[in-house]
């Protein structure tokens, strides 16, 4: 079944919150916002869910500071226990202090990687990958708010296009979308 989308473009990000405020205080409810930067205070006023991204982060740096130990205490006190600087290497103890620089490192560059990762992934945005965004412009200097017609079921075509032509848009379009 076919779906009625509508998008309206705004110059302005205050602009564009504004609307937005407006349309959510009447019932409308709005997909998505693309814009070429954050719009702070955007996600609350458009109903967008907080991310889990921070407690991954804390998962992939645990993973990163178990993998130093690990690899720490097998490399340099099991397979080949090295004298640097007259440090002992009997155990991984007696040497932790100077595998904290190591495993602080390695536990920010697993967390930095696997976010990366993970953000990519969970947006659909691995590079070489075609945008999804409605329009070009999206990238530059405008915004561009969707509505989707099943999404707001009470609300026709015209009375949603009537609504966000008293929040200031510069343009309005609509497409069929299966």
């Amino acid at each position: 079944m076919a779906d009625t989308v509508i998008y309206a473009m705004y110059d302005d990000d205050e602009v564009l919150k504004a609307g937005a405020k407006k349309l959510v205080a009447n019932g409308v409810k709005v997909t998505d916002v693309f814009s070429p930067f954050p719009i702070h205070g955007l996600d609350p006023i458009i109903g967008v869910k907080e991310t889990r991204l921070g407690i991954m982060a804390f998962l992939y740096g645990l993973t990163g500071l178990m993998l130093a130990t690990i690899g720490m205490n097998y490399f340099m006190v099991q397979d080949w226990p090295m004298n640097i600087g007259g440090k002992p290497s009997f155990s991984y103890l007696e040497n932790f202090l100077a595998f904290v620089p190591i495993s602080f490192e390695f536990t920010v560059l697993c967390a930095a990687h696997g976010m990366a990762i993970t953000y990519l992934l969970r947006n659909k945005t691995i590079p070489g990958m075609p945008a999804e965004n409605p329009d070009p412009r999206t990238t530059d200097d405008k915004f561009v708010m969707e509505l989707r017609l099943s999404e707001n079921g009470n609300f026709k075509a015209t009375d949603l296009e009537s609504m966000l032509k008293e929040t200031g848009i510069v343009e309005l379009d609509q497409k069929e979308i299966k």
